[in-house]
């Protein structure tokens, strides 16, 4: 069965995920995940991409970002992903395949999912059990989100803009955001939808991608059409 063409509309918001070959480790040392970004600051200002929000674990990583054209964001993850297997290779003598073939992604409509999708990448390390708070654990930006730190990285989303009227305003209403959980439903529809190359929002935002992309952006109904008599 061929793949599913990724929902690609410039503007418009994407969570994306890309998982180590057979959920294997990516990063090794502090080093590899410096490369990382050092080279997501790039490849994001070459290609077209704000990136609002990522997360790197030990073996994905979550990104949130809006790309200004069609093809922003699959070049960018391509320099991106080229680049660090080579110097993962290199690093660590070895060779071959390091991710998991493509990445993962999903359309957010804005006013009802991206502040929520913020939270679901820098609340990844809180799920996995590795730290008990997104402050604790220095590779995601939640301290540049949250706490104000420089950010060579960080463009905000005009959601996040309109936390507050200062970046000290901005930060604390994004800091209240994390005294409370994610619904369980909530992170099990991001996880669906990005798993699925699917469009996050009301029936309204599913129906303008699909009539922006000409193809369908919602999961279809199991079983077969019913035939028409």
């Amino acid at each position: 069965m061929p793949r599913r063409a990724r929902l690609l509309v410039p503007g418009v918001p994407l969570h994306l995920i890309q998982r180590g070959n057979n959920r294997s480790a990516c990063f090794y040392a502090e080093e590899d995940y410096l490369f990382y970004l050092d080279n997501l600051k790039l490849q994001a200002e070459l290609h077209g991409c704000a990136v609002h929000a990522w997360c790197l674990m030990t073996n994905h990583v979550h990104l949130l970002v809006t790309p200004l054209k069609p093809e922003s964001a699959s070049l960018m993850m391509k320099g991106l992903g080229q680049r660090f297997v080579q110097y993962i290779n290199r690093t660590y003598d070895r060779s071959g395949t390091l991710w998991e073939g493509r990445f993962r992604s999903c359309l957010l409509q804005e006013e009802d999912y991206v502040l929520a999708c913020y939270r679901y990448i820098e609340m990844n390390p809180v799920r996995a059990g590795m730290v008990e708070h997104p402050a604790e654990y220095r590779w995601s930006s939640y301290g540049a989100n949250a706490h104000g730190l420089p950010s060579a990285i960080i463009e905000a989303n005009p959601l996040y803009t309109q936390l507050g009227e200062t970046d000290d305003l901005r930060a604390s209403a994004y800091r209240e955001l994390f005294r409370y959980q994610l619904d369980p439903g909530l992170v099990d529809q991001i996880r669906s939808a990005t798993n699925g190359n699917y469009a996050l929002g009301n029936a309204r935002f599913a129906s303008e991608v699909e009539q922006a992309l000409g193809r369908r952006a919602v999961r279809g109904r199991a079983g077969r059409p019913k035939r028409s008599m």
